[in-house]
């Protein structure tokens, strides 16, 4: 380790710089200046323990870190010493923020963007400064470390040959069962993020779409109250009236059996009830069939059943 601060040359303006330094176990040590160009750094999903050794050094060596939240990125540049500035960059100020950034690299800084937990640009802004960066030459550097969706598969003892990351489902019932039978289809091990507050819901509908899978309920994971229940959904969304629904949620979802995948009677209603009020009758019915994998006539016959008080007139029509 070592202790002092090492002059260095800042590239990109020829002034003189030093190292800045990051604080582990008490021992403060060097950091290096990052080298120009855009990194992309990973940051634990919640156990501060969770960060690697180079995102610490390159966080200190950057000129400037771009995070979701400040506050929430404060507690980490806090916990280890870091004093590199930190800046708000999210959806809601991106295309204000973003050509600055490409400003500031085309100047020859170094600059961090990291999100709230895990691993920036996963369910979480910066794909287009990624692509912006690498269109206009800069160097882009990932830092690979702490993921939810990593972290999940590997303790739901689910098959990881295969999976899907859906992210987060629409919030509206309607519209997030009518995705639940389309990623039904996918033959994979399915990963979807939820809120505490909607997950009971995704459970409910997740037993009536994808009735038979096993799966993994996780809940803040790497934290002080980490929890993962495993079973059959069906077993899952009888208890969730007593799961603990504060904190953040990972469910995984195993892939279907071989001889699965029509949907039943509810999730087809479901799904046709949805498509109907954006599409004509015809059009509903060419996409729930693909979707539900029943025959066309049995569908096109629910579709008008359906449809008869919202569309009398399209509803008693041919297609």
């Amino acid at each position: 380790m070592r202790a002092k601060a090492i002059p260095q040359t800042k590239p990109g303006d020829g002034k003189s710089s030093t190292t800045s330094d990051y604080v582990v176990a008490g021992s403060r040590i060097a950091a290096p200046r990052a080298r120009p160009g855009l990194h992309l750094v990973a940051t634990p999903i919640g156990n501060l323990g969770d960060i690697t050794l180079r995102a610490l050094e390159t966080l200190a060596g950057v000129d400037l870190i771009f995070c979701e939240d400040t506050r929430i990125t404060r507690r980490l540049t806090e916990r280890y010493g870091l004093t590199a500035e930190l800046a708000a960059y999210h959806e809601h100020n991106a295309e204000a923020i973003r050509p600055k950034i490409l400003r500031r690299l085309a100047e020859g800084a170094a600059i961090a963007l990291v999100s709230d937990a895990g691993t920036p640009l996963i369910s979480d802004p910066g794909y287009k400064l990624v692509r912006e960066a690498c269109d206009a030459g800069h160097p882009v550097t990932a830092l690979p470390g702490p993921s939810a969706v990593l972290a999940a598969l590997s303790v739901a003892a689910l098959p990881t040959d295969r999976f899907f990351f859906e992210g987060f489902l629409p919030p509206r019932q309607q519209a997030r069962r009518t995705r639940l039978s389309e990623l039904a289809r996918i033959e994979a091990t399915l990963v979807v993020f939820e809120s505490g507050s909607r997950v009971q819901e995704t459970l409910a509908d997740l037993a009536d779409i994808m009735a038979g899978r096993q799966a993994a309920i996780c809940r803040e994971l790497t934290k002080l109250h980490e929890e993962v229940l495993r079973g059959a959904i069906s077993d899952l969304a009888a208890q969730a009236s007593e799961l603990e629904t504060r904190g953040e949620f990972v469910l995984v979802i195993g892939p279907p059996a071989h001889d699965a995948g029509i949907l039943s009677d509810d999730a087809l209603d479901a799904l046709l009830r949805d498509l109907l009020q954006r599409s004509s009758v015809k059009d509903a019915v060419m996409h729930a069939v693909e979707l539900s994998r029943r025959p066309r006539r049995e569908v096109y016959a629910r579709a008008l059943e359906l449809a008869k008080d919202s569309r009398p007139e399209e509803a008693d029509g041919q297609e």
